[in-house]
This record gives C-alpha cells, sequence and structure tokens, in this order.
C-alpha cells in the first residue's frame, strides 16, 4: 500500500504580503526622520538676544550673511543663492519695483562683521524698503 499512495511534498511559498508591509514602514520612517535642507543654505549661527519676542516672519525676502561675509539672497518661490554687493542692490530694487512693503528678514552669522550686516540695512534702506528685522535665536 504504501507504493500506491505516494505522499507529495507541499511545494513552499514565500509569503510577500509581510515583507511589504515591512518594506513600507522603513520607507515611512525613512521619510519621517528625513532632514530636508536647502543646497545652498549658509552655515549661520544665529546670535542670541535675550529680549527678543517670537522669531514669527511672515515675509517673502530673506538676505542671509555667513561668518565670512558672503551675501545670500532669496525669496520663498526660489532657494536662496549667493550675491555680490552690486547684485544684491539691484535685486533689491527690482523688489521695490513690485512691492514697497514687502518685509525683509536678515539672517547675519552671530561672527559677522558689523560692516557687513550695516551695508546689507544700508542696501535696503536705499531700495526703499524700510520693513527689514534681524534675526536672533
Amino acid at each position: 500500500m504504501s507504493g500506491l499512495y505516494q505522499r507529495r511534498r507541499k511545494r513552499p511559498e514565500l509569503n510577500l504580503v509581510p515583507l511589504i508591509d515591512v518594506l513600507v514602514m522603513l520607507i515611512f520612517f525613512a521619510f519621517v526622520t528625513m532632514q530636508f535642507k536647502s543646497m545652498a543654505t549658509l552655515n549661520i549661527t544665529l546670535p542670541k538676544v535675550e529680549t527678543a519676542g517670537k522669531n514669527e516672519f511672515k515675509g517673502t525676502i530673506t538676505i542671509s550673511i555667513d561668518k565670512d561675509g558672503a551675501i545670500s539672497f532669496g525669496t520663498t518661490a526660489t532657494n536662496n543663492h549667493v550675491v555680490s554687493d552690486n547684485e544684491l542692490i539691484g535685486l533689491l530694487e527690482q523688489v521695490k519695483n513690485i512691492d514697497r512693503d514687502i518685509p525683509v528678514l536678515i539672517k547675519a552669522d552671530e561672527t559677522t562683521q558689523l560692516k557687513k550686516l550695516a551695508f546689507v540695512m544700508d542696501a535696503c534702506r536705499k531700495a526703499g524698503l524700510n520693513k527689514f528685522s534681524l534675526q536672533s535665536r
């Protein structure tokens, strides 16, 4: 009887559903923990100001100055890109022609020379953009 009746071995199967679940969770975890940073972001350490209020800024123009004095200009529509002093003046003139009341946020590294910060503030005033503020931490 053993010769007539042979047991067929069950073919092994790979259950893909748990593997797909684990893969989806790994991808989700990667996106949640990922830090998105702009390539043109300057390495700036903002100065600490004890008496400053909340750093709420609802403007569209951002000017950054790093510790070496490099100026970066950006809007909410474009990423920050490094500009020269003359280019900054021209860009601020273009902004003034669009809207004189656009607030400008100036981010300067805590070790930035006061001369460079004064130049940026003066360029804003010359362009007619008097609503500028200095960000601190």
